[in-house]
């Protein structure tokens, strides 16, 4: 693990001054944050489940050098609206293309971890005109049975709160060695997993359930890097090797990584992102 003391310093809690919204077409307010020069190439962050905007702290001193960053918060988590019911990968894709028509955004680059890398996948296969180049971390196309989801969703509205859910997030998401040692990382993780609205992490879980994309994923053209963990246990490295393989001319950096290599390699996660998204075309 490469988390400095000076790093830890940047992963606070956003002011709530920082946070901007907008109102989709289905009436549901989204919160997002922008970092980074109006005259940059624009680059939009979506965080994995069960996490707010502030997943990517670490990551945006470097990259608002480089780029104009959104990041958002979706529907059901953070500061972003509760709606009710089941949300699927699609509503959550064109999320973000309102998003981009609020802001003027015509075509942007796409870092998608987890969860985030459903929606980058969706929206590099349905409108490949709004995605320039598209990284995929830590995710899959796929990760049923729909019947694993059905039960986590039954758990996650029955439960009291999100105590139990909460460990339960943060063993599948970082080494046993640093949960074990509770710094200052694992303790806002597990605040911001406190917070979470069980109601969305249940519509949420329910976008995963019935999103299958390793066929379409073919589809992709833009400029794909897909990073994969080592020691993923949620979204296996094997699937991240077969969304590099399913892509056409994607490629594959692996960190020796468990779900969060963007927190476990927080420097060199910023820096391969930023090569490839700075690297001239072929």
């Amino acid at each position: 693990m490469t988390i400095n003391s000076a790093e830890l310093a940047t992963l606070n809690p956003e002011e709530p001054a920082a946070l901007s919204f907008f109102t989709t077409g289905d009436g549901v307010r989204i919160a997002y944050r922008i970092d980074g020069r109006n005259d940059r190439p624009a680059l939009i962050l979506a965080n994995s489940i069960a996490t707010t905007l502030q997943m990517w702290d670490l990551q945006i001193p470097k990259f608002a050098e480089h780029f104009r960053v959104i990041r958002y918060d979706y529907r059901g988590h953070g500061g972003s609206d509760v709606p009710a019911g089941a949300y699927s990968d699609g509503r959550l894709g064109r999320d973000v293309l309102e998003l981009m028509d609020r802001l003027g955004i015509e075509r942007a680059h796409f870092l998608g971890l987890s969860l985030g890398g459903w929606v980058g996948q969706w929206l590099a296969i349905h409108t490949p005109e709004r995605i320039d180049r598209l990284i995929l971390s830590n995710t899959s196309s796929y990760l049923g049975p729909a019947e694993t989801f059905d039960r986590s969703i039954a758990a996650t509205l029955a439960a009291p709160d999100m105590r139990e859910a909460a460990e339960t997030f943060l063993g599948n998401w970082f080494p046993k060695a640093m949960i074990a040692a509770n710094g200052a990382v694992v303790r806002q993780f597990r605040e911001m997993l406190l917070n979470i609205s069980r109601k969305g992490l249940a519509g949420l879980f329910a976008a995963v359930r019935d999103a299958d994309m390793r066929r379409t994923s073919a589809l992709i053209q833009s400029p794909t890097l897909v990073i994969a963990g080592e020691f993923d246990t949620v979204t296996s490295h094997a699937m991240g090797e077969a969304i590099a393989s399913t892509i056409p001319g994607a490629r594959l950096k692996t960190f020796p990584a468990v779900h969060f290599s963007n927190i476990e390699f927080a420097q060199a996660f910023s820096e391969e992102v930023v090569a490839f998204l700075n690297r001239k075309s072929a």
